[in-house]
């Protein structure tokens, strides 16, 4: 029993390393712990200085619409809430006078 309790413990241990199996893990510095702060993702409309979005770019608006034909939402095109809004009344609109496909 003592000998296989040395064994367990000698050798050297890299401070992520478990049991002994697989390469060490690495550390981080500087980050502390595990948190996910997310680049802010920033409206192209206003960047681009759009006032009103037309339903006649097809273009900008294919950018917004997902491969299976749904406006992607707010929080994953980061749109501002004024230009979602309008950018959904035009993918509507492009729709209906078929520019764009309902679905793929």
């Amino acid at each position: 029993m003592a000998e296989e309790r040395e064994s367990r413990t000698s050798g050297p241990r890299d401070g992520g390393e478990r049991g002994g199996s697989g390469p060490p893990r690495r550390r981080r510095f500087g980050g502390g712990g595990n948190r996910y702060f997310p680049r802010r993702k920033v409206c192209h409309f206003c960047i681009d200085g759009v006032d009103v979005v037309d339903y006649k770019d097809i273009g900008r608006l294919r950018r917004y619409v997902s491969d299976r034909g749904k406006i992607e939402p707010r929080r994953q095109s980061g749109t501002c809430a004024k230009h979602q809004r309008q950018l959904s009344r035009a993918i509507k609109r492009a729709r209906h006078v078929a520019l764009i496909p309902f679905s793929q």
